[in-house]
This record gives C-alpha cells, sequence and structure tokens, in this order.
C-alpha cells in the first residue's frame, strides 16, 4: 500500500510542476488532462501527508515518554501518543477507502430506463410511481433530470421511460438502482382487494460523450414516423420521431418526446452511445470473469434488489437484507438512507476483498 502512496505523491509533485509550465498551460487540452489527473491524486496525496505526520506525532510522543523522567510531562506525552495512535488507525482506513479501484463512470451522468414487467397494468403504473420517485430524488438534490422517450397508457401507467440526469456524481448514487423491482400492493384496477404482486425493470447507464464510443455511421439505420401517445393518439403531425438500428448489435432505440426531428435524432444517439458502451463493458468483464465480482454493485438487469410491500408499508432491499419501515418517504424520492447503506455494503467487501488479496 505504501508504495502505491509514495508512487501517487511523487506523481502529484510532478504533475504540480508540469501544471506550472507556460507550454503546459498555453495546450488546453494538454493542460486539462494534466489537470483531472492532478485532482484525482489531490485527495490521497493530502490524506497520505496527514498519515506521515500522525506517525510523526507519535514517534515524538514515544521518544518523550521514554526519554523523560517527570511525571507530568510523561503524561502528556502518553496523552499525545494515545491520540496520534488513534488518528492514524481511522487515517489509514480511509486511505485504504482511498485506493480502492474506483468505477471510472462514478462522476458521469447518467440514463435510466424503467420498463414495466410483470404484471400487465400494475406494472405499468408502478412504473410510473419508480418514474416519479427518481425525479423526486433529483429534485431533492437539485440535479436535472429530462425526458428522453416515454409511452404511457391510457390510466396514468407508463410501459417504458428513458430520462436523463445530469450531475456530478450520478453514475455513483443512482448505478445501485439497476435491476427487478417488485410490489406487492392491490391494484387500483382490482375490484376484488387482493394482493398482487408485480415487477418492474430499473436499467441505469453512464452517459457518455462521442469520443468514448465511435460509431460508424454506416452501422446505422435511421427510420422517421410520426409520434403517437397514449391510445394510438398522434402527438404532432409530422414525422418527428426517429427509430435508429445499431445493424452489427441489433440495438434498437427510438425517440418521440420532442417536436423536432433533429433534437430526437440527438436524443436517441444519446441512449445508444450508453448502450454501445455498456454492452462493451459487460463483455470486457465477462472476458477477465473476475473470481470475486460484487453482488452489490450496480446489479444486473435481471436479479430481483428489492420489494415494495405497501400493505405492510416497508421497503426491503435483498441484497443487503436491509428493511426500512418508511415506504411513503421513500416513494417521494428519499433514498438517500437505502443508497447509503448500499455504498457502505459495498465498500466493505471491496475492502474485504483486498484484505484477502494482500494475505
Amino acid at each position: 500500500m505504501f508504495d502505491k502512496l509514495d508512487a501517487a505523491e511523487n506523481r502529484y509533485e510532478e504533475l504540480s510542476m508540469k501544471l506550472s509550465d507556460p507550454r503546459v498551460i498555453a495546450d488546453q487540452d494538454e493542460y486539462r488532462k494534466l489537470m483531472k489527473e492532478f485532482s484525482g491524486l489531490e485527495e490521497i496525496v493530502l490524506k497520505y501527508r496527514e498519515y506521515k505526520k500522525a506517525k510523526k506525532d507519535m514517534a515524538e510522543a514515544k521518544e518523550l515518554l521514554e526519554e523523560s523522567a517527570d511525571r507530568e510531562l510523561r503524561e502528556l506525552a502518553q496523552g499525545e501518543l494515545d491520540e496520534a495512535k488513534a488518528r492514524l488507525g481511522t487515517i489509514e482506513n480511509e486511505l485504504k477507502q482511498l485506493l480502492m479501484p474506483k468505477d471510472p463512470n462514478d462522476n458521469r451522468n447518467v440514463i435510466v430506463e424503467i420498463r414495466g414487467g410483470a404484471g400487465g397494468e400494475e406494472a405499468a403504473l408502478f412504473a410510473a410511481d419508480l418514474f416519479r420517485m427518481y425525479t423526486r430524488y433529483c429534485e431533492r438534490h437539485q440535479w436535472r433530470s429530462e425526458i428522453l422517450d416515454i409511452h404511457e397508457t391510457e390510466i396514468g401507467g407508463i410501459k417504458e421511460v428513458i430520462f436523463s440526469v445530469e450531475a456530478k456524481g450520478a453514475y455513483s448514487r443512482l448505478k445501485y438502482e439497476s435491476g427487478v423491482h417488485r410490489v406487492q400492493r392491490v391494484p387500483v384496477t382490482e375490484a376484488g382487494g387482493r394482493i398482487h404482486t408485480s415487477t418492474v425493470t430499473v436499467a441505469v447507464l453512464p452517459e457518455v460523450d462521442e469520443v468514448d464510443v465511435q460509431i460508424d455511421p454506416n452501422d446505422l439505420q435511421i427510420d422517421t414516423f410520426r409520434a403517437s401517445g397514449a391510445g394510438g393518439q398522434h402527438v404532432n403531425r409530422t414525422d418527428s420521431a426517429i427509430r435508429i438500428t445499431h445493424i452489427p448489435t441489433g440495438l434498437v432505440v427510438t425517440c418521440q418526446d420532442e417536436r423536432s426531428q433533429h433534437k430526437n435524432r440527438d436524443k436517441a444517439m444519446k441512449i445508444l452511445r450508453s448502450k454501445l458502451y455498456e454492452m462493451a463493458q459487460r463483455q470486457q468483464e465477462s472476458e477477465i470473469a473476475q473470481a470475486r465480482r460484487s453482488q452489490v454493485g450496480t446489479g444486473d438487469r435481471s436479479e430481483r434488489i428489492r420489494t415494495y410491500n405497501f400493505p405492510q408499508g416497508r421497503v426491503s432491499d435483498h441484497r443487503i437484507g436491509l428493511t426500512l419501515y418508511r415506504i411513503d418517504e421513500i416513494m417521494d424520492g428519499d433514498l438517500d438512507e437505502l443508497i447509503e447503506a448500499l455504498i457502505t455494503a459495498d465498500q466493505a467487501q471491496k475492502l474485504g476483498s483486498a484484505a484477502i488479496d494482500e494475505n
């Protein structure tokens, strides 16, 4: 660990020198690239310097304790030694967390897909509830969300909605929402008052730039059609809706939310880039075939991750065995307690894996 920390500190000093070089400052692309690396190292290096300071304080207090015959000085030195030891242990744990491999997508914006699964109209209604839950969560954090594509039902449900969230670190928090969400409640469409179980699938994709995913225009089939809403009613009278088919993979993306064909095309391309990026990542992960792949992580789309039981007022996350009896607040976007618990469990698992590797 300390070899890594020494190397990080040396690189940090080297970057600091380069960033003050007028030739680097004049080259904006190079300057941005180096500044990004410098910023990424800064927190680790400053924490390492805190560690070295605590180590020095501990050595000095120990030396004073061993050499001094004065009782008061020895008591003072013992207090400083105990304090430095406690600080050292805290800083060491913080350094281990900072050195854990970071998800390169954590700071990205996200694209979220919500689709009704088993349960027909009730699943579509719960998809609408989840969409509201996530948009309320965005509002609480002052994040910007925008609908990219939506297909609604006649009674207010959602067959499918795709929306973007723009905020630094959005992916680091929302990635844990990928998977199957199960709801247990009496549907508004059920006259007999029986509890039904329905499912909704959520996928959270990191939003990527054009430079991250190269798409050959010759690989695309782009079709236009007339946008329509619930019940088949026409939203507008022009062929503004866009369907893009990526021929090599068979991925199909549609977007009809905007009246402008150009805007719909841009949104559809944004979704397609994110899907191709995710597909490439999944393929890479399967090829690496990691021995201990995180089961908290981002979750597989087919994995049942959470149950929302309305009669009992509870929400249970099956990955970490957490149950909260505050379903109304959670459905209103108060997700932080759930997300923080998932982050903590994920970090603990990674720290455990790192300790096994060291041994």
